[in-house]
C-alpha cells in the first residue's frame, strides 16, 4: 500500500511538470531529440531532383539503372534516466532536495517522451545498480517512474556512476538517449586525477547519446560566516569542523569549488558529453530551455 503522502506528492509533481511539458517542452524535446537518428526504409529509383548523395551505388551497378536509398525519421525512440540515489543527493540548503529535484526532472523528461511516443526507462544507483524499471510507455508507467525516485531508499552508501552507465550498455540493444541525474561528487579518483566515471561515459556516448544533468546547491559553492560548523560527509561518514567567520578559509573553499566545477565542465567538453547545470536556488525550468536553444542551435 503506498502511503498517501506519496501519492499526494506524485499527483503534484505530475500537475506541475505536465504543465510544464505541455507549454514549454513537447516541441523542444521533438526539434532536439527526434530526427537526429535516421533509418533505412527502402530502395527506389533515382527521380530529377532527387540528392544524388543519395545514391546506391551498389543496386545502381547490379540493375544498371540508378536507385537511391531512401531514409525515415526514426518513429520511436529509447529514453533511459538514471538517477543518483545516493546519500548525497539528499542535501540542499534552498528549496527542494536534490533528490527531489531529480524526481520533478525525471518527470518532465518522462512526461516529454511519452508525449513523443517514446519509451523511457528508470535506473536508479549508489555504488552499485539498485533497480532498473525497462523503457515502457504511458502514463501508467511514468506515474510508477515518479514514485519510485521520490520513495526510494538506496542501500549503498556511495556512488559509482561508472556502474551504472555500464549496466545501461548492456541491457540496451539500441541507441538510447540516456540523461544522467547526479550531483557528480565521486569519492573515488582514478590515478590520473579524474573521476572513476571517465572511461565508462567515453564508451556509453559512442553509442549512446548522454547527457549529465548536475545537481548542485549554492553552499557547495560558498560558504557564509556563522562561526565553527561541524561538516560531514555523506557518503564517508568523515567530519571536520570549519571555521566559516574566517575569510581566509571561505575563499580556499570558494577557489576549491570553482575548481572543481571547471574541472567537471572541461571533462564533459573533451567527452563531447552536454551537460545542464541544476541548482537548488534557480527553478530548473529555466535551465532546460537553455540547454535546448543551445542544442538546437547546434544542429542547424
Amino acid at each position: 500500500m503506498i502511503p498517501k503522502e506519496i501519492l499526494t506528492k506524485v499527483r503534484r509533481i505530475e500537475i506541475t511538470t505536465n504543465r510544464l511539458v505541455t507549454d514549454v517542452f513537447a516541441g523542444q524535446y521533438h526539434s532536439v531529440f527526434k530526427g537526429r537518428g535516421m533509418e533505412f526504409d527502402e530502395v527506389r529509383e533515382y527521380q530529377p531532383g532527387d540528392d544524388v548523395r543519395a545514391i546506391d551505388w551498389n543496386v545502381t551497378a547490379r540493375t544498371g539503372v540508378p536507385h537511391i536509398k531512401k531514409f525515415v525519421e526514426e518513429r520511436e525512440m529509447t529514453v533511459m534516466v538514471l538517477v543518483d540515489a545516493s546519500p548525497s543527493c539528499h542535501f540542499a540548503t534552498v528549496h527542494e532536495l536534490k533528490s527531489r529535484l531529480a524526481a520533478e526532472l525525471a518527470a518532465v523528461l518522462s512526461f516529454s517522451a511519452i508525449r513523443n511516443n517514446d519509451k523511457i526507462g528508470l535506473m536508479m544507483f549508489s555504488d552499485t545498480v539498485e533497480k532498473f524499471i525497462p523503457p515502457r510507455k504511458g502514463k501508467s508507467h511514468v506515474l510508477r517512474l515518479i514514485r519510485e525516485v521520490l520513495c526510494f531508499q538506496a542501500k549503498g552508501r556511495k556512488t559509482d556512476i561508472a556502474a551504472a552507465l555500464e549496466f545501461m550498455t548492456k541491457v540496451t540493444t539500441r541507441k538510447t538517449v540516456c540523461f544522467v541525474i547526479s550531483d557528480f561528487i565521486e569519492p573515488v579518483e582514478r590515478k590520473d586525477g579524474r573521476p572513476h566515471f571517465v572511461q565508462a561515459m567515453s564508451i556509453a556516448n559512442k553509442r549512446h547519446d548522454i547527457i549529465a544533468i548536475t545537481l548542485n546547491d549554492p553552499r557547495e559553492k560558498q560558504l557564509i560566516p556563522c562561526g565553527l560548523v561541524e561538516f560531514q560527509d555523506a557518503e564517508t561518514g568523515e567530519t571536520a569542523v570549519i571555521d566559516t567567520s574566517d575569510s581566509r578559509v571561505r575563499a580556499a573553499y570558494a577557489q576549491n569549488a570553482q575548481a572543481r566545477l571547471t574541472a567537471r565542465d572541461k571533462l564533459f567538453r573533451s567527452m563531447d558529453v552536454d551537460h545542464i547545470d541544476i541548482s537548488t536556488d534557480i527553478p530548473y525550468a529555466d535551465s532546460l530551455v537553455q540547454f535546448f536553444a543551445r542544442r538546437r542551435k547546434r544542429m542547424r
